[in-house]
């Protein structure tokens, strides 16, 4: 079981506490971290981060081996992932469509196929508009059913009256 990274975690940490000239070490923590198969990026997010010009998408080709390309059991994962979210009467199309592009369908299916867990600071969301990634690892659906691993914990977000499941790390 490994953590698996969101783009998000990637864009606050440099914009917000950990720049790289400021903190250099929160940035060799993350390659140790890879290094010890602790932390781990899928490539949807190496594609979203290197989509800007500025020092993290440069840190992104310069660690380009950090992040997995999906397997085949990824592969049918994501389309499940995918599947439940195009099932879904709770979002809009736009929406749908969005989650399926953006890295967060891979994120969720690649954890999913791997037993992994989500680190993102997304919250749940009530909207239609936007899939958030708690949301989509939550469900029971998505993420295969009563797969022990997946449902071990539920509580409540202080923020939300839905529960969330163990699979996402709230920063």
């Amino acid at each position: 079981m490994a953590y698996l990274l969101d783009t998000d975690v990637f864009i606050r940490a440099k914009n917000e506490h950990y720049g790289f000239e400021l903190c250099p070490g929160f940035w060799e923590w993350l390659e140790a971290m890879n290094a010890a198969e602790a932390v781990k990026m899928v490539e949807a997010v190496y594609h979203e981060l290197i989509g800007g010009d500025d020092d993290l998408a440069q840190w992104a080709r310069d660690h380009r081996s950090f992040f997995l390309p999906p397997t085949a059991s990824d592969v049918a994962s994501i389309a499940a992932v995918n599947r439940w979210a195009n099932d879904s009467s709770d979002y809009e199309a736009a929406a749908k469509a969005d989650f399926a592009r953006a890295a967060d369908s891979f994120l969720v299916g690649q954890a999913l196929a791997g037993g992994h867990n989500v680190v993102t600071h997304e919250t749940f969301s009530d909207g239609r508009r936007k899939i958030k990634i708690p949301n989509a690892a939550a469900d029971r659906h998505c993420v295969g059913g009563d797969e022990p691993t997946t449902h071990r914990r539920r509580e409540q977000d202080s923020r939300s009256s839905k529960p969330h499941g163990r699979r996402v790390e709230r920063l």
